[in-house]
């Protein structure tokens, strides 16, 4: 599949250490792309390489077919995963300052940064210091800054952490607004959930190396066959030890079965329900998280399920 933004069997290694290898992915024009996979998976050091902050040792990135060009950074919005603001400036202050070092017009600046602001529910902090802000709301500045340029491409590493969840929310319509615009947004973040919620495409990684990607849709319909959402009254230990079924997956409310063969559906419910009282057992899409499970083969402790 060609791509807005492409990369070509990526590598880079620190000594010993493979971070990425061999990575190729390519993220269409006006769509929501999430890079997923959990703490350590090589999904930061591949944002570097695409923002050229770190060189790969191997393989290439195009951008609308080309090489980086020369104006990238002025056409990309970055956030990056250490978060970074000047402290003793205002909130209109950072704005401005960082919005000028895109080669934005300061008029222009000033005639977007009211909206962003109300849109971010930070009109009434405009003029305080960046140091007075709670840690939540100084990552909306951040992201403000992230888009104040207009910008064609929209990279952010790990967006939602720390962010509470109205405000998670709330950014995630921004993202969705924007992609109505037709920006390209990739994003990258060990919350699988998320992800699940908000991307048409996904590229998942583990290890460095690309587990699977494609269109969300595709990659449901493809695994989704033995999957079902249980919901009972009792205690649900005993599932993982019950014929038939592959794993167990424990949300708040419910429990995601992956089933050995559908076929055995109406076995394994028959012996559920001389145990405890069934609620819900219905055939459903997997979750991404139990994808990742089955196709990596372990559970990472970093790829995780919730907010």
């Amino acid at each position: 599949m060609n791509g807005y933004l492409q990369l070509r069997g990526i590598s880079k290694r620190y000594g010993e250490k493979v971070a990425v290898d061999g990575l190729d992915l390519a993220v269409p024009k006006g769509c929501l792309y999430g890079i997923i996979g959990p703490n350590g998976a090589g999904k930061t050091t591949t944002i570097r390489m695409i923002m050229n902050i770190i060189i790969p040792d191997s393989g290439e990135i195009l951008f609308d077919g080309k090489p980086t060009p020369e104006d990238f950074k002025n056409r990309v919005g970055y956030l990056p995963e250490e978060r970074g603001l000047y402290r003793k400036m205002t909130l209109r202050e950072v704005i401005l300052y960082l919005g000028q070092l895109k080669e934005t017009p300061r008029k222009e600046l000033e005639r977007r940064l009211d909206g962003w602001l109300e849109r971010m529910d930070l009109s009434a902090y405009k003029n305080r210091k960046v140091e007075e802000l709670s840690k939540g709301m100084q990552q909306k500045l951040q992201f403000i800054t992230t888009l104040i340029h207009n910008p064609d491409i929209i990279i952010l590493d790990e967006l939602f952490s720390g962010l509470d969840p109205l405000n998670i929310e709330l950014i995630k319509n921004v993202l969705l607004e924007l992609k109505r615009e037709g920006r390209t947004i990739l994003f990258s973040t060990h919350v699988m959930e998320q992800a699940e919620k908000l991307c048409d495409y996904i590229c998942m990684i583990d290890g460095g190396r690309k587990v699977l990607d494609g269109s969300l849709n595709d990659i449901k319909s493809r695994y989704g066959k033995n999957t079902v959402h249980l919901e009972i009254d009792g205690d649900g230990a005993f599932l993982a030890d019950l014929p038939g079924v592959k794993a167990v997956t424990n949300f708040t409310n419910y429990f995601e079965l992956t089933l050995v063969d559908m076929s055995a559906a109406n076995a394994t419910l028959k012996a559920i329900a001389d145990r405890v009282t069934v609620t819900h057992f219905e055939r459903v899409e997997p979750s991404l998280y139990n994808i990742f499970i089955d196709l990596a083969g372990h559970d990472r402790g970093g790829a995780g399920r919730g907010a």
